[in-house]
């Protein structure tokens, strides 16, 4: 559709408010850093005698330097910070008869962690989006390979046909059945919804029920077996890596005969698990992406993409619309390849005990890569460009007529398309291709959705940030502790690998994408690397304090002001900022638990990985994270009581560091009582006792998992037991 002259744009841009008051506090917070590194040097210790001290503060000296860094990479896309505002109305008024078609795809990988009853709930949410059903194509990834799976879809396609009208109906929101039925209120008032209300919710609990029973004794009874021919496929499987393409057209879209109870039309149902044999690589999550983009561009090929995780189910059923006014819009529309949600999750506690929210990085951090090019591309509840995702550059020429991507038809019968799709997810198709190196997704890293944005943002192309009032996707967070550090492992093991790699944002996106946003990749990119600072500035301090090493000025020099100022300033802008966005005090306090938490376990064991895989001793594992949980577990997370209960390398540092600082705190109030001049001690190590002291309050948890606590959830005695002896050497080492 052609720009003129009554053109109204399908969103806005506005600026984040606070953008002056953030640049003053910035400021202040650097001139704190410059006079902090004025003290390191003007006052380093010489002399033969301070050997130990000379080399503790060079340690200090250089955490300081990195964490001043790292705070400078995090202030740069906060600059100029923007939030998008769409448009749906203008969207339905001009382009009613021209919306195009959307392919959308959900990617599971084994049965048993993510469980087929939550998988299809994900389905359900897609299939039931405002948007014209015809338009809509949704295809599942199965790389479990399972039947369990495949069986679960062919009761969501039956359901579907009662849901869909329901929900369009009533105007439900969400419509995961199992997320509206566990909040939704029976509606009293209303006699006629009442009764189909119940009825449809006692569909889905009968078909849930169906599910969860045959997924529980592992096996799909005969006489559902003879009702499909699909499950004579797994007839030729070995395993769920040794197996053959499984492709079944479940709801034929395009065929006028396929419709819903009120004789409406419903989406495309696919259900897909690509080809793989031992012998070849199947490259995770990536690989069955790639699979679904070229099986999609023969069945449906729409133009736009919407990729999901099983787990993060529709939240907003006018997603679809609310990102096509950015594809849409006349002013802008050839230059986006993507629209990103944030990922948010519908199971968090009152305060976050993992601190999984994200919430300060979702309202403030992402909109400032906004503003510079676009938000890193995060592998879920994305709408991508398909031209763009499959390697096209960016060319201002290159205009989108959305009416003759409408027109095509696909003639093949849903039988003939089965077949000949089959050798499109085929395990050799890629072979000697460019798949997986210029088009589709990225292969070669843990987090292989970062570099396929970063790479099409280096190929021209800009993407945007969409986070609406009400949230898009909400999936599951992790529901243990260790469940989240090995979640964050993952993720700062791929994202370091990147900053090593060719692809890191500075050299690959040299001169191809802003500066900003190069600096900007590098907050994620060097997560792992700040395990080597936190680490120190935890331990160091403390074992220096019970040697008698005094690391910071004294409490009554004027040399103490740019260190409380910049702690305290740094830490009560970041409280109040999470107070803005929604969260609580101790949901605050939780976050900056975590934060230690993963640096010095999550990140440390990321780091490590990756020199080990520099020199040839380890390789790349993807990690499935757990979406369900026993019992017993989900009730103490709804407590909000962190969860240590398995034994685990990462849970014997945090126990040691925690006994350690108990010990030396233990020391220090000892040295300050027994000592005569009590203030000449604490005016000497006065900050050291204050951070000492610190860190053993954030880390009360751990020593109530440690003695306190009878449950299940508590720490293994053998963490116990080990932490008490390893923190001991470290002391009985500092003294001698």
């Amino acid at each position: 559709m052609a720009k003129n002259d009554d053109y109204v744009p399908l969103f806005e841009t506005r600026p984040v408010k606070g953008r002056i008051l953030f640049r003053l506090f910035a400021a202040s917070i650097l001139v704190g850093i410059c006079f902090i590194c004025m003290y390191r040097l003007r006052f380093f210790p010489v002399g033969s005698s301070a050997k130990v001290e000379r080399w503790s503060w060079i340690g200090l000296f250089m955490s300081e330097l990195w964490f001043s860094f790292y705070w400078f990479l995090t202030t740069v896309p906060r600059w100029n910070s923007v939030y998008r505002f769409p448009y749906e109305d203008r969207l339905c008024l001009r382009f009613e008869k021209e919306l195009p078609g959307i392919d959308i795809f959900v990617c599971t990988a084994d049965p048993i962690v993510e469980p087929p009853s939550m998988v299809i709930n994900t389905v359900l949410s897609v299939m039931a989006y405002d948007y014209p059903p015809d338009k809509l194509s949704i295809y599942l990834s199965d790389d479990g390979g399972s039947d369990l799976t495949f069986y679960a879809m062919l009761e969501a396609a039956t359901f579907s046909k009662k849901w869909l009208p329901f929900c369009k109906k009533f105007k439900i929101e969400p419509r995961s059945p199992e997320a509206y039925f566990r909040t939704a209120v029976e509606p009293d008032n209303d006699p006629v919804m009442l009764q189909q209300w119940l009825s449809v919710k006692k569909l889905y609990e009968d078909m849930r029920m169906r599910i969860e029973t045959t997924t529980k004794l592992n096996r799909i009874p005969e006489d559902i077996r003879e009702q499909h021919k699909g499950f004579r496929e797994w007839g030729f499987v070995s395993s769920k890596s040794d197996h053959q393409t499984i492709l079944q057209i479940l709801i034929d879209g395009s065929d006028s005969n396929v419709v819903d109870i009120e004789g409406k039309p419903l989406p495309t149902l696919v259900y897909l698990a690509r080809e793989k044999r031992p012998q070849y690589h199947h490259h995770f999550k990536a690989g069955a992406m790639n699979a679904l983009i070229r099986v999609s561009s023969r069945i449906s090929n729409s133009p736009i993409i919407l990729n999901l995780d099983c787990d993060m189910y529709s939240n907003n059923s006018k997603s679809i619309k609310y990102s096509l006014c950015f594809f849409m819009d006349e002013e802008n529309e050839d230059e986006i390849a993507y629209v990103q949600y944030p990922q948010n999750f519908d199971n968090l506690t009152r305060n976050e005990i993992y601190g999984s929210s994200f919430r300060v990085i979702q309202k403030l951090e992402m909109p400032g890569f906004d503003a510079n090019g676009g938000p890193i591309y995060n592998g879920t509840g994305c709408f991508h460009r398909r031209v763009a995702l499959c390697g096209k550059k960016y060319d201002k020429e290159c205009k989108v007529d959305w009416k003759r991507l409408n027109d095509r038809k696909v003639e093949e019968s849903a039988s003939v398309l089965e077949q000949t799709c089959k050798a499109l997810a085929s395990s050799t198709f890629e072979q000697n291709t460019l798949w997986g190196k210029e088009m589709g997704l990225k292969y070669g890293c843990l987090v292989e959705d970062a570099i396929t944005g970063l790479s099409m943002q280096c190929r021209g192309w800009k993407s945007i940030y969409l986070n609406p009032e009400r949230e898009g996707f909400l999936g599951v967070a992790p529901t243990t502790l260790l469940q989240t550090l090995i979640q964050h492992k993952r993720w700062g093991e791929g994202l370091l690998q990147i900053f090593l790699s060719r692809y890191c944002s500075l050299i690959y996106g040299h001169k191809k994408i802003p500066l900003k946003l190069q600096l900007a990749y590098c907050i994620f990119n060097l997560f792992a690397a700040n395990c080597l600072a936190t680490l120190y500035y935890v331990a160091v301090p403390c074992l220096c304090l019970l040697k008698g090493i005094p690391l910071f000025p004294e409490t009554s020099s004027p040399w103490v002001l740019p260190f409380a100022y910049v702690a305290f300033a740094h830490r009560s802008y970041s409280l109040g900022e999470f107070l803005w966005c929604g969260g609580t005090f101790l949901g605050w306090c939780n976050d900056q638990r975590m934060w230690m938490f993963k640096r010095t376990t999550s990140y440390f064991f990321a780091f490590l990985d990756n020199i080990l895989k520099l020199l040839g001793y380890s390789k790349a594992a993807f990690v499935i994270t757990e979406k369900i949980t026993d019992d017993d577990v989900s009730k103490r997370y709804e407590q909000e009581l962190i969860e240590f209960g398995a034994a685990s390398p990462m849970f014997d540092i945090l126990a040691t560091l925690a006994m350690l600082n108990l010990f030396i705190s233990f020391g220090a109030i000892k040295k300050v009582i027994v000592e005569a001049d009590h203030l000449k001690v604490l005016d000497i190590f006065g900050l050291q006792i204050l951070l000492c002291l610190l860190l053993v309050t954030i880390n009360w948890p751990v020593y109530q998992a440690l003695f306190f606590r009878n449950d299940n959830g508590k720490m293994p005695s053998s963490v116990a037991y080990k932490s008490i002896i390893l923190a001991l050497l470290a002391c009985t080492l500092a003294m001698y």
